[in-house]
């Protein structure tokens, strides 16, 4: 009688005191903040991402195709050379644009079309990230990029750059056997909910979020100054906006990147969490990033960084549930006298409290709530 006695209160013990209520808090409420966060437009890859997304101390945000809506158009073009004119330095600038994947090189292309010029097929296409292509079009050497890209033989047509930018828009060189030979004005439109989107993160956040961008200053400051940003990085390489991220993990911050060109995918995969937009996005940003904004709607980024909050706050919370109850039960079986069903019962119980505590977040008042929409 006694041995059964003893192996009946070993058993509750061992019931009781199994850890299924304390390894079960985590999992639940981050696959439900991933499933509640797809329903609403981002795509979030992992579990181990939507922890990080909730440490996230600093944001960076790209400009062309982010904070812009990625279709630019062009607005002027300027013959720099004489012997070309305006279609000629436009049907130049589109063939060599044309198997490039960035928003520029696309409204390029639109806008010969839209004027029916022919393109020729190019050979030897070469893309430089950050700076633009070159290709040979027919037996001619032509280079479409940023004004950096030009080199000294830019200097006559420096005044009809700088007046391009003056104007708020991004001055692409197009070059023919290194001589530039026109400048294309190209314009985009910012999305209208760039600035609450700002807004929002820097609320979230703590810290204003900054602007990487490969485009020139005028321009960037521009933009910046209407979404309210005041850290503005202009001008930078895609190894510039990683250098800026490891800068500010140098000192402490945790960062995520948003952005959708080619040349933000190493600053995407510097940063602690990667946030792609899934509209304008090229493949290797889609497939580098951590999330992916489907939907491209801006607010949704500090939305899922409060929806990972959460539901840290809910792991903290199912913990604190499950130690109490296995506390509660092991002392009562070991200083008094805990019948086995009832061990078990409080067990089972404290797991599936904790489960269902977890899926809470799958409700839509949980995005609301994250999103600022309800209180």
């Amino acid at each position: 009688d006694t041995r059964q006695r003893a192996l009946l209160r070993a058993m509750t013990f061992m019931s009781v005191a199994a850890p299924c209520a304390v390894v079960l808090p985590t999992m639940p409420p981050r696959l439900a903040a991933i499933a509640n966060a797809g329903r609403h437009g981002v795509l979030v890859k992992s579990a181990v991402v939507m922890e990080k997304l909730g440490a996230t101390t600093h944001v960076a945000f790209d400009k062309t195709g982010t904070l812009t809506r990625g279709i630019p158009e062009i607005a002027e073009i300027r013959c720099l050379d004489e012997g070309f004119t305006d279609d000629e330095v436009l049907r130049l600038a589109a063939a060599a644009e044309r198997p490039s994947e960035h928003p520029l090189a696309a409204a390029i292309v639109r806008a010969a079309r839209a004027r029916d010029l022919r393109m020729p097929e190019v050979t030897e296409f070469t893309a430089h990230p950050g700076r633009g292509v070159t290709a040979l079009v027919g037996d001619r050497l032509i280079g479409v990029g940023s004004p950096a890209t030009a080199g000294p033989g830019l200097a006559s047509g420096q005044a009809t750059v700088d007046a391009v930018q003056a104007r708020g828009y991004t001055a692409v060189i197009v070059t023919c056997e290194h001589q530039p030979i026109g400048v294309l004005a190209l314009t985009d439109q910012l999305r209208p909910e760039a600035a609450a989107a700002v807004r929002a993160t820097t609320e979230l956040t703590g810290a204003e979020p900054a602007l990487l961008t490969g485009d020139n200053r005028a321009t960037a400051d521009r933009l910046a100054a209407r979404v309210g940003i005041t850290d503005v990085r202009a001008g930078l390489l895609p190894d510039d906006k990683v250098t800026a991220v490891r800068q500010w993990q140098a000192d402490g911050r945790t960062v995520t990147v948003v952005g959708d060109g080619i040349n933000d995918a190493p600053a995407l995969a510097a940063a602690e969490v990667g946030i792609a937009m899934g509209g304008a996005g090229s493949d290797l940003t889609l497939q580098t990033a951590d999330a992916v904004v489907v939907r491209d709607d801006l607010t949704t980024i500090p939305a899922v960084i409060a929806l990972s909050r959460q539901a840290r706050r809910v792991v903290t919370a199912n913990l604190a549930i499950a130690a109490t109850f296995i506390g509660v039960l092991v002392v009562w079986d070991l200083a008094g006298n805990l019948p086995l069903p009832l061990g078990v019962a409080g067990h089972e119980g404290s797991t599936v409290i904790v489960g269902l505590n977890g899926l809470r977040l799958l409700r839509r008042a949980a995005w609301e709530r994250a999103a600022g929409t309800r209180d």
